[in-house]
């Protein structure tokens, strides 16, 4: 038997979610279909619990400042147990309230998933099917595996969440978001960590400020170890140990996490039934308004080529309803000058272009501003180390073309710098604001 819908959704994670909740604000018909938890991967095995286990590591860091400036406790080590614990109940309170703002608005939650029978049909896992004029793909992506002998031997981002217990000693693969984060934390959380990237760190951001986090990392005690070639994983007498083609083995290890990228989930959706167009890794390919090449056919988040960040995914999905279903036709999202930011430690965020993609866009025509400073609180506490701020400017008038920020509260002061440069910010601008003092935001408004 056919339902009849005005919109289908499959995947609640986060794009998927904000694509139901928006439509059903403009009166569709909803149903959203998951078989998983809502939130997807960013409530319960991304964002949402990183960003706890981030905060653990900053306290932890805390702890150990507040005795050096003349508190008298000692820092004593996380019951991981308790803080899982904790964690979960937070997590489980976002799961819930998702739950009761469905109902709330209406939307048909489905806890199955759904293949394409027709462009316009979804057949369920009971054999039922659904029908809607306009069907949204936001089943996201899952952590990447490889198929190198004993990759069984270590976890994938999904795992960590799961750690009964601190590991004493963690080799880190790969060498970009995921494996940075998780380097920093749990080495401020006690771990002695090892990363092992193929070439470099973190792709897409500007290169200077790589290299600063990079010392920062290595002044921690991270082991940063580049061209890497891992063949495979052995457990040895002591622990794990990896065969590392140019250096040949490494280890023991009492922990491996795999951080070598994420795949889309989109092989058991049958698009290929109906004619949706991938790319080579299955990700759905969308033009600027998140379009398919099918009529009809949509998708958002990670399972598109897209930036794979959870405010794009939120983004898009929002825009996408308000055109399909508000009475806004031109609606869609801009992909230029997303802000993003590395929860690393200390954390590293930027807005528009790096240093090279806008000498490589506008050449000499490109002036560079930067301040290098020890955030008050790292002096206080007697810790080694500088933030960096950078600015990116073009032309005569100096329009800032990107800002780019490691330090402490980076992840905070970005936003609104953020809102500034879409508007057209210029160094002038920046000239011309009174700074806040002392904080390290300051800085950005006092380059000469």
């Amino acid at each position: 038997m056919t339902a009849s819908h005005d919109l289908i959704v499959l995947g609640a994670g986060s794009g998927g979610l904000a694509t139901a909740f928006r439509a059903a604000q403009h009166g569709a018909r909803v149903a959203l279909l998951d078989p998983g938890e809502l939130g997807g991967t960013c409530v319960h095995r991304g964002c949402v619990p990183k960003k706890a286990l981030w905060f653990a590591a900053q306290w932890a860091q805390a702890q150990q400042f507040a005795v050096y400036v003349g508190f008298a406790s000692e820092p004593g080590p996380l019951d991981w147990e308790r803080f899982r614990q904790v964690r979960l109940r937070y997590i489980d309170a976002i799961d819930q309230s998702y739950a009761r703002r469905l109902q709330s608005a209406s939307v048909q939650l489905i806890r199955q998933a759904g293949r394409f029978v027709a462009a316009d049909t979804i057949e369920l896992t009971d054999g039922s099917q659904l029908q809607a004029a306009q069907i949204v793909i936001a089943t996201g992506a899952r952590p990447r595996t490889l198929a190198l002998p004993g990759f069984g031997l270590g976890m994938v981002s999904d795992d960590v969440f799961a750690l009964q217990s601190l590991p004493r000693r963690v080799a880190i693969v790969g060498g970009g978001y995921v494996a940075v984060e998780f380097a920093g934390l749990l080495q401020a959380l006690g771990s002695k960590v090892e990363v092992l990237a193929h070439e470099h760190l973190l792709e897409g951001f500007d290169t200077e400020l790589v290299l600063a986090l990079r010392e920062l990392m290595e002044a921690q005690g991270i082991r940063v170890n580049l061209h890497s070639a891992i063949q495979a994983a052995h457990r040895g007498d002591a622990g794990i140990l990896l065969d590392d083609a140019p250096t040949g083995s490494r280890g023991p290890y009492d922990a491996l996490l795999w951080a070598v990228g994420r795949v889309p989930n989109s092989e058991a959706l049958e698009l290929g039934s109906i004619g949706v167009e991938t790319d080579e890794r299955g990700h759905v390919l969308t033009d600027a308004r998140q379009d398919t090449n099918v009529k009809g056919v949509h998708a958002v988040g990670d399972v598109t080529e897209r930036k794979a960040l959870t405010p794009v995914a939120v983004a898009a999905g929002r825009r996408l309803a308000d055109r399909l279903f508000g009475g806004q036709p031109d609606a869609q999202l801009v992909y230029e000058n997303i802000p993003s930011v590395v929860f690393s430690e200390p954390p590293l965020g930027m807005v528009g272009l790096t240093e090279e993609a806008a000498r490589e866009q506008y050449g000499d025509a490109v002036t560079v501003y930067r301040s290098r400073f020890t955030p008050m609180q790292w002096a206080l506490a007697g810790m080694q180390g500088q933030s960096l701020m950078k600015l990116v400017c073009v032309g005569r008038d100096e329009r800032v073309l990107g800002i780019h920020a490691l330090g402490p509260g980076a992840e905070e002061m970005l936003q609104g710098f953020a809102v500034a440069l879409k508007l057209g910010l210029r160094k002038c601008d920046l000239d011309a604001t009174v700074a806040i003092h002392p904080s390290s935001a300051e800085e950005l408004v006092l380059m000469g």
